[in-house]
Parts: structure tokens; sequence; C-alpha cells
């Protein structure tokens, strides 16, 4: 055992002298030096696939990476302080966490990842990001809805830098509505409608009664953490916060058990598909889609991809529209998941100095944030430009203001995603009380921001 230990160590100072001796080279190779007499500085950016093309998937050559390397070849031809190369990589959404920690503990980051934040906020407590807050200027906060930001802030830095977002809402099916009298309750083809809750009440009522048995007012899941975003949003129906300023969970007070209650009444009442405490989000999506339910949840890359399946003959075709997330106080409840850039923490301050400079070149470049088209902008001026392309450019922009920051940039989000599907599936199969699952739930999530809080750079 301790001769292969030795062997081990002994390998592995071998490995560390044999890299830093190539850095020495590296440092001294003439290589460094471009024909432009500036000093090189190479770059890694990765991303997980967003869009194909530079501005749109119909150009010819369209790969997921054209973006990046189009911005980069416009960056470098612009740049006064160095030659840099950026070399663009797209890994698997599946593969990612997985390859950036083999990464992170060889010493070796990416310099740039450009993602969902919602997948990336735990780098952040790590220490493994830098904060952008210099790069940001006051024309991109004008033009930047603040609630894009507070997505993207932890503690009191900006980690990301938003670029564009997938807002997420309910759709419904305007013909059930019809069907059923609710002529009224409908909002138009571009519009994102706002019920009031007792509207919407009407609603799944109205539904019940005209639907046939095997087709129901509105989708509910519990099966697993996937499409948990919606289920937060519906805890939030009567006022309650969620969190606290410094991040705890407080769900456990009256209006976050009323919450509770309210969606087991409406299970009981068969206002929703039966068996939700089995049914995963891709269920319920499936099921809206093969018009099963009226009701059910969407973003705008499931509600386009619904549209194009039925354009294609892949779905049976119907009248798709959107509406907010209710709310007793008839303030709507919507949420979103930013993308954007993160710069990591290299150790090399040059290199980290020109990812920054990079990141907000092509973040705020007139021409580059156009391709931000490509899923929904974050940009009021881009939504503007583009909104006769798209009026629901329009529309996402105009319902900014209800965003809520479904993860409260909490430590350990992840880790927290898995306490609140057992507590939702104990409350719909009346195992627990809606007071005793979400007391549950609360001490259980608490614990694991705690754990995770000890570990965090960040501090609230």
């Amino acid at each position: 055992m301790l001769k292969k230990r030795f062997l081990a160590t002994a390998l592995t100072g071998v490995l560390a002298l044999g890299a830093l001796a190539g850095c020495a080279n590296k440092e001294t190779s003439k290589s460094d030096v471009g024909a432009n007499g500036k000093k090189t500085v190479e770059l890694s950016l990765m991303l997980t696939p967003q869009w194909k093309g530079v501005m749109d998937p119909t150009e010819k050559g369209a790969d997921y990476d054209s973006f990046f390397k189009y911005a980069a070849d416009k960056f470098s031809k612009q740049y006064k302080d160095y030659d840099v190369k950026v070399k663009v990589e797209v890994v698997a959404a599946e593969q990612r966490d997985e390859l950036l920690n083999v990464k992170l503990n060889g010493g070796t980051p990416p310099d740039i990842f450009f993602e969902n934040t919602f997948a990336m906020g735990d780098y952040a407590h790590r220490g493994a990001l830098v904060p952008l807050n210099d790069i940001v200027d006051d024309a991109a906060k004008k033009d930047i809805d603040q609630k894009y930001w507070d997505s993207v802030t932890f503690g009191k830095d900006v980690y990301f830098y938003p670029f564009s977002h997938m807002p997420g809402t309910l759709a419904y099916n305007a013909d059930m509505f019809k069907a059923a009298g609710l002529e009224k309750y409908l909002g138009g083809k571009d519009e994102i409608k706002t019920w009031t809750l007792k509207d919407y009440e009407t609603i799944l009522n109205a539904l019940k009664k005209d639907l046939p048995k095997d087709k129901y007012p509105m989708a509910l899941y519990a099966l697993n953490n996937q499409g948990d975003t919606w289920n937060l949003a519906y805890l939030r129906m009567f006022g309650n916060k969620f969190f606290d300023d410094k991040g705890n969970i407080i769900l456990d007070d009256a209006n976050g058990v009323k919450a509770a209650k309210w969606l087991k009444k409406i299970y009981d009442a068969g206002l929703t598909n039966p068996g939700a405490e089995s049914v995963s989000s891709n269920d319920a999506n499936a099921m809206f889609q093969n018009q099963k339910l009226a009701i059910s949840f969407t973003n705008s890359v499931l509600f386009n991809n619904a549209k194009a399946d039925m354009a294609a003959g892949k779905a049976p075709k119907f009248d798709i529209r959107l509406a907010n997330i209710p709310s007793e106080s008839g303030d709507p409840l919507t949420f979103t998941y930013v993308s954007g850039a993160a710069v990591f923490n290299t150790k090399d301050k040059i290199r980290i100095k020109v990812s920054k400079d990079f990141v907000k070149f092509f973040s705020t470049d007139p021409e580059l944030v156009k391709a931000s088209k490509n899923g929904v902008p974050v940009r009021t001026s881009v939504a503007n430009e583009f909104k006769s392309q798209n009026p629901l450019f329009a529309a996402y922009d105009k319902n900014a203001k209800y965003l809520f920051n479904f993860t409260g940039s909490v430590p350990g989000y992840s880790e927290l995603r898995q306490a609140l599907y057992p507590e939702l599936q104990a409350l719909l199969t009346g195992q627990k009380s809606a007071e005793q699952a979400v007391k549950d739930y609360q001490k259980n999530g608490n614990g694991i921001i705690e754990n995770a809080r000890a570990n965090s750079v960040i501090k609230q």
C-alpha cells in the first residue's frame, strides 16, 4: 500500500513538474506573440447547445458553436490589448457538471461558460466564478429589466451577464375553453392572459363539467424534481414569499399552508389529472399535446415546439395560447430561466480580464445581441426590434415585472429540488396534512441550505 502511495505521489510530482516546465516553455515561446505584435491570449469557452447559427438556424453550416466563433473573430479584430484566440466547445447538458468538476479539481476550468444560470448558480457559491459587476454599465441596466439582474445576482454581485431567457407560464387549449362557454376568459393569440384566482377556479370547474371523463382541466405532477418551478409558483399563490432576506425558506406560514391546501383541494375535486404523485412533467406535457388536459405548464421552448409539432403533423392541432399563473392578490406569477455567460476564476489575471472584456463585448454589441431572438431577448430594445416577427417578445417583455426569482439564489439549490416533490406526493396522497408537508419541506430544505451555506463564499 505504501509503495503504491509513494509511486502515485512521485508520478503526481513528475506530472506537476512537467506541467510547470510546459508553462515556462509556453511563456517564453515566440508563438505567444502574434503577427500583429500583440501577445496572444488563448481562451476556452464552453456552452451547452443553445441555438444553431449566428443569427438564425437556417444559415448555411449553422451549428451550436457558430455564434461564439463569429463573436470571437469580431472581438479579436477590434481588441487592442491582445491577440485573442477563443476555443469554443459544445458539451451535452447532462455531461456539464461532471466535466466542470473534473476540470475544477484539476485546476483547469474553462475561461467562460455560457449556460442557463439556474443550472450554474452553485458554481458562484463555490467561489469558482468571478463577479462581473465591473463590466455592467448603466446602459445595460436600463435596457435589461431589474428582475433579470436579480436572477443572476448572488449576494451583492452579478455572476452572469444576461443574454436571453426562457420564460415559464401556463398554456391552455382555447378550443376546449370555447366548447365550455369560456370565451370571455380567452386572451389574444399574442397575449399572456392574466386571470384572477377566482376566475381561474371558475374556469377549472366549468371545464370539469364540460370535458369527457378521460380529459381533465389542469395538469398537476409530482413524480420527480423536473418541472418543479411551476409547483413553486403554486405555493406562492397566496402571497408567501418563500425565501426571507437571508435566503431561508419561510413557507411554513398561513399563506404557504393555504397554498398547499388549495393544491390538495383542486386535486381531490378532480380538477387535475389523477395520480399526480406518479405523473412527471413530461407526462403532463404529452397529455396536454394530445388534448387530454385543457391547461398545462409551458415555457417559450416547449410552446414553440408544440406549435412546430402541430404544423408538422406530429401532434393534434388546436388553438394553443398562454396565461400567467394566477394569485389571490390579482398580480400574476411568472418566472424565467436566464441564459448568459459566467467567467471562471482561472487565477490568471490576464485571462480573466480578457474573458470579461469578451463577455461584455458579445453581451452588448449592437449586432450580436440580436442573436437573443433565437430564444427570448432580455433586452427591451431587441424585443421591440423583433416584435413584428414574434409578437410574444413584447408580451414577455411586458410580463417581466411579474417575475419572481424561483431559486432565491440560495446555496445548494440543485439539492434543494430533491426535497420538494416527496412532500408534494405525501400531500396529494393524504399521507401528510398541508401543515405537516409544508413544515417538513421547510425543515429539510433549510437543512440543505444551511449545509451548503457553510461552504459558500457568498454571504446574503
